[in-house]
């Protein structure tokens, strides 16, 4: 077998946008299990967790924008940007509507959260 030495089997920029790319999705994947955890601890470590990837997945972004590997896409307008937040807004608010609702009918038989309401992650444009 050839020894290929410090030559690696794909260029540094592929196997960096790769790791990127696995991040990003690891990152969506402990989102989920934290929104789906009904256990405090279970869902602590994956907050904890996903705090730890995203922060990994930054700094791999600035580095590779820093060597002109990745470039940022194009900005968005703050317009489309409010557009989208107040519909997500809406349709968090028709879903607590439901909730309520089937809730209320259920009467004594309704399931009580386990989990305690939590903050928004990012704070509202202004």
């Amino acid at each position: 077998m050839a020894s290929m030495g410090n030559a690696s089997f794909l260029p540094e920029q592929d196997m960096l946008s790769t790791i990127l790319g696995e991040l990003k999705r690891t990152v969506r994947e402990y989102t989920t299990a934290t929104t789906e955890s009904s256990c405090p601890a279970v869902r602590q470590m994956f907050e904890s967790l996903t705090a730890d990837t995203l922060k990994l997945q930054g700094e791999l972004y600035n580095l590779m924008k820093q060597q002109n590997m990745y470039s940022a896409g194009s900005y968005a307008l703050n317009v489309d940007v409010d557009k989208q937040y107040k519909q997500a807004q809406q349709s968090v608010q028709k879903a607590r509507d439901l909730i309520s609702q089937k809730n209320a009918a259920m009467g004594p038989f309704a399931h009580q959260p386990n989990v305690a309401s939590h903050a928004a992650n990012v704070p509202p444009l202004s």
